[in-house]
Parts: C-alpha cells; structure tokens; sequence
C-alpha cells in the first residue's frame, strides 16, 4: 500500500462538507446524517467521520482512490507534477467520499474519465445503510448451534443462525430489525459488531444452546477456544466414495463418522461396485439408502461435527453370521482429524490396533484434500433513496440501468454481486475491500462505499446530475488522498459495459 496526502490552499469540495449553514460562533451544525451534531473548534462528531476545522465540516478520513500498479509510480510514466490521479489507471472509490443525506444532494464526487477512448462516469459516495446485514459463512463441521438460534454478542442479540452448508456453518447478523427494531442498547452493540467485522476485526460470539466463537474476515474460525484448521473433504457418504479404491486393499470395512451422512463402505454403492464382502457392521441411525445413514449422534464438536468422542459407540451390531474374527476396520472423520484402527477378536469385539502404514496415508490424504478452515464476511445492503437520488433526479431509471446492465455496480472499487429482482440489493466480501472502507452513524446505521460506473451518454440519459460531473484530475484539489494499489484479483471498474462481458 502506498499512501501520499496532497496537500492545497484550496477548500474541500462543497460536496465533502454535507452543510455548515447552522453556525453559531465557531460551531458547525453537521447535517451528514439525521443526528444533526453540533461540533465545536478542532472535535469531531459522533460518528468521528466529520469534523470542525477551522470552522468548516470537514470529511476526516481521506478519500481512498485506487490505481493499476503503473500509476502507484506516476513519475515512470512522464513528468510527475506531484498529482497522483493519472487518468485512465485511476479509481475514486467512495470511502471517506461523504455522503448525499439528505437526499437531495448529488453525491459528493461525480468524476468523468476516459478509457479505450469511451467517456466514462463513475458517481461516488458513502451509503447510510440501515437496510444492511452480514452473511457469515464459517467453514467447520463442529457444533456451532441449532438454527434460528439467536447469536449474541455482550449479551445482546446480534442475529441468528442459519443453514448449515457443504463444510460451513451460516450466520446471519445484523439487519434493520436489531439495529432499530430492538432496545437502544441492542441497536448500538449490533452496529459496533457489524462494523468491526467489516473492517476485518475479530468479534466474539455466543449462540444461545450452542458455542462460543470468533469470527474475523479472512482467518480461521475459533470454536470455544480452539483454532479450526481444515473444513470437511465432503460429507460420510462422499469421502467413502472419493477414496473407497485406495482402502480397497488394506481395510475389511472404513465407516466415515459425519453428523449429517455417515457412510459405510462395504453397504455403500461404491464398495459394491468393488465387490467388497459384507462386513455385517450396523451402525446407529436412520438409514438413507445403502451405506448411507442419518442422525449417527447428536451435533457436537466430537468426530465429524457430532458430540461423540468414543467412535464405536454408533455400532448398534456386529453381525456374527456375516463379520469375522480378523476384521480390518477403519473409523475416521470427514476431515481426518480422527481416525481409529481396530482389528475384531475371536468374541468379534473391534480391538485398538496400530494403524498401518497405507491406512495412515490415506487418512493424511482425506486432510490434505480438507481446504483451510476460514470466516468469510459478505456485507449486504439495498441502496435506497438517497444513494439513487444523488445520481439522478429520478432514481427508478438508475435501478433499471443496474439491472440492464449498463452501469457496474462497486464498493471500494471491489466487485459485488447484485441480486435479481427489484432494487439494488448488493453484497460485497469485506476482504476484497481496502481495509477501514466501512464507518458509522449514530442513528445507528453502517456507512459503507459505493460506486456507480457508466458511459457519460447513459449517464445523461438517465438525468444524471451532469452540472455535477467533474473531471479526475481535479481531485488534486482535494487536500486528504490516500492511494491504493488496486487488488489483482479484482476487475478494473472503469471499463465500458460490452468490453467486460
């Protein structure tokens, strides 16, 4: 990350400075957002984002631009005049851009560029969400909580637990219910925990009936105090099926324990296609179809996400017309975490032996083939009146752009998935974003970037504000500017619609 701050005699664009028109001395009333502070010489408001210099509202946290890597050093490509906004390899992204509240405004940068020879305009600024929530998604099979149970952070409901997926556990927090639905005390803690979370911080956790965790965009879950290191290779049923040739030789029957499907080799349809004897081991549960079966054990934080730790408590029966003395059986976990050998006696009682050599490779494969365990954070929002409005004067032609394709959707100059259907319901991973992009309102509410990108014809065509647009290098002008290197695994956001499809 490269930062340079650029420094002028020239006062900060009035769009950055919300209004300064209720001023008592040298107070300055800030109307960027509904609580309306009244901030005194050299303090800042509630939200710490706006601030009294010198009499002005000032934006305090600088305007975040991001660039292509040839321009992070503009001085290789010409003679440098000291200004870092250098056309075409230049983003300005919405984080510390201000906001339209009220709704009225136009958004605080409409900012015309060039690229490949198409006129572009990109509208930016910082949303006030209330309409907002986070998807969690925390790759584990342990036990995290029954769903719909609500998840809490100091003590106040947050959100909830959702659906339990392919090797991760769902959260759902947030949204407009708990921020303002609740009591005072809900709403603060709600919006403190949304905003660490998507600026990448670690937060505890609890879930009513279930555990303890903490969660941080882009690291490893910790579950009641321990680190997750691997998600599932798949589920009992297909991790028989993935490594079934591989056991063929060395093991009479593998029973992979999973809370949601366990699998048992020598019933299952891949053993059978192997011409693997019976192994006459029953185990516990509901079964699905051959080698398949349902509801092992209770869920826990034991073997396979379930709640037991002695695996041969889910054999209901040994058959003794079909098992022998000599059995080779396997038990092992869907992550490979454990794994136990047993060999059956003369009474077909399973035995602790050591594990072989092949065996024991085999299980290391199921680990190596188990992906790290990691938290993933999606901040989702709609984008409501004074976002549309502070692109156009009628915002319905700008969700119908959206939806048409004619104007890219960003936040932070990351790429965001935009939901069918009415509105602009995006959701953007904060890890793709640049760090600190989201801050608050006291009301409460997240601010969070957003962007707009389109051809300046369509821009005009949507009645855009175009007394408004303004060309990249006058942001020289602007005396707090932090450059960013734009992400290599992101798309650039400045290229005409049909040239990125």
């Amino acid at each position: 990350m490269t930062e340079t701050h650029v420094s002028t005699d020239t006062p900060a664009p009035e769009a950055l400075a919300a209004a300064t028109a209720a001023k008592a001395g040298d107070i300055v009333t800030c109307d960027a957002c509904p609580v309306l502070c009244r901030i005194r010489p050299g303090k800042t408001g509630a939200c710490d984002r706006y601030g009294n210099t010198e009499g002005k509202l000032t934006r305090m946290d600088p305007l975040v631009i991001t660039s292509r890597a040839q321009a992070l050093v503009p001085f290789l490509n010409g003679k440098w005049t000291g200004n870092p906004i250098t056309g075409a390899d230049t983003f300005v992204t919405g984080i510390g851009a201000g906001t339209t509240y009220p709704d009225y405004k136009p958004a605080p940068f409409i900012v015309a560029s060039q690229i490949d020879g198409v006129d572009m305009v990109t509208v930016v600024t910082e949303g006030i969400f209330s309409y907002c929530g986070l998807k969690v998604k925390i790759d584990t099979d342990r036990y995290l909580g029954p769903e719909q149970a609500a998840v809490r952070c100091k003590g106040e409901a947050v959100g909830h637990v959702t659906t339990a997926e392919y090797g991760s556990q769902m959260l759902s927090l947030g949204g407009v219910h708990h921020l303002t639905g609740g009591s005072k005390k809900e709403g603060v803690v709600t919006c403190d925990t949304m905003l660490a979370l998507c600026n990448k911080e670690s937060v505890e956790l609890t879930i009513d009936g279930g555990s303890t965790i903490i969660v941080q965009a882009g690291k490893p879950p910790v579950v009641n105090g321990v680190p997750e290191e691997r998600m599932r290779v798949g589920c009992g049923s297909a991790t028989i099926g993935m490594f079934a040739q591989q056991w063929l030789a060395h093991a009479d029957e593998v029973i992979v324990v999973d809370d949601h499907i366990t699998g048992v080799l020598t019933e299952h349809q891949a053993g059978r296609f192997l011409d693997m004897k019976p192994a006459g081991i029953r185990v516990r549960g509901r079964k699905s179809t051959p080698g398949r079966y349902f509801q092992v054990a209770n869920p826990g934080t034991g073997w396979g996400g379930t709640d037991i730790t002695d695996p041969l408590s889910i054999i209901e029966k040994i058959d003794p017309k079909t098992a022998w003395p000599g059995l080779k059986l396997l038990m092992v976990s869907t992550t490979g975490e454990h794994a136990a050998w047993y060999v059956l006696d003369q009474d077909l009682k399973p035995v602790p032996a050591p594990m072989p050599e092949p065996i024991t490779k085999i299980v290391e494969r199921i680990g190596e083939n188990c992906e790290p365990a990691l938290c993933t954070v999606l901040f989702m929002a709609g984008a409501g009146g004074s976002l549309r409005a502070g692109v156009t004067e009628n915002p319905v032609r700008l969700t119908r752009s959206v939806r048409d394709a004619l104007t890219r959707v960003t936040s932070g100059g990351a790429a965001v998935y935009v939901w069918p259907g009415g509105g602009i319901t995006y959701m953007v991973d904060v890890t793709t974003m640049p760090d600190k992009s989201f801050g608050y309102v006291p009301t409460p509410a997240i601010v969070g970037p957003l962007e707009f990108t389109l051809r300046r014809d369509d821009y005009a065509a949507l009645g855009g504000h175009m007394d408004h647009v303004r060309p990249l290098a006058s942001i020289q002008a602007h005396d707090n500017v932090r450059v960013e290197a734009q992400r290599a695994d992101q798309p650039w956001p400045v290229t005409p619609a049909e040239a990125a499809s």
